[in-house]
């Protein structure tokens, strides 16, 4: 009867295991304004990779797209080359194991416990915390980093970063849709109280 009980509990273990749920964090966003903003969302600007990105990778790709259909809503015109502004573009990211889970409840019956009796061994071991939440999903945390200044050099007219962590089985475990979020929160209300760090939901 405890060995049929166990084989019951594991079959309704994997009958209705869960994946780990979903977790998408806020993207955090700090900006710095330099002392000429009044050039800043006009003319045309360059979409460049900066010293951490490689400008042929398909990563860079996506994360320029996002970028540029941020800077021509707020005026600017595109080019591939000779803009009147430059702005650098750079990722960091890197992904980490789900929470901990080591520890998990175990069931079993076997040997003589005291507990469960007869002291008749069936040789049965269940993991349960593992059957139900089934292997943890990847967090993957994420920064982008644009900087806007003159094709000349000098000062950066205008610099942000914006970070987020998603595990891969959220809606933004993409890097299409994590770039077009982290975008879209780097330049809302740009260009921002210089040194303010702001959360975007």
């Amino acid at each position: 009867m405890k060995q049929q009980a166990i084989i019951l509990l594991a079959a309704c273990a994997l009958a209705t295991g869960c994946a780990t749920p979903a977790y998408v964090s806020p993207v955090e966003v700090t900006r710095f304004v330099g002392d000429t903003p009044t050039f800043l969302a006009q003319g045309t600007i360059e979409i460049v990779a900066g010293p951490a990105m490689d400008g042929d990778s398909l990563e860079f790709g996506v994360y320029r797209e996002a970028i540029r259909q941020e800077l021509e809503a707020l005026g600017y015109r595109v080019v591939a080359s000779n803009g009147g502004q430059i702005a650098m573009l750079d990722l960091e990211a890197y992904a980490t194991e789900g929470e901990d889970r080591r520890g998990g409840v175990g069931v079993g019956a076997g040997g003589s416990t005291g507990r469960y009796g007869s002291g008749v061994g069936v040789g049965v071991g269940i993991n349960l915390n593992s059957l139900l939440s089934g292997p943890p999903a990847e967090r993957i945390e994420r920064q982008i980093f644009v900087a806007i200044r003159s094709p000349e050099g000098g000062a950066n007219l205008w610099e942000g970063r914006a970070s987020m962590t998603a595990t891969s089985n959220s809606d933004y475990g993409s890097e299409a849709a994590a770039a077009s979020r982290m975008a879209d929160a780097l330049f809302t209300g740009f260009p921002g109280n210089s040194g303010e760090t702001i959360e975007v939901e």
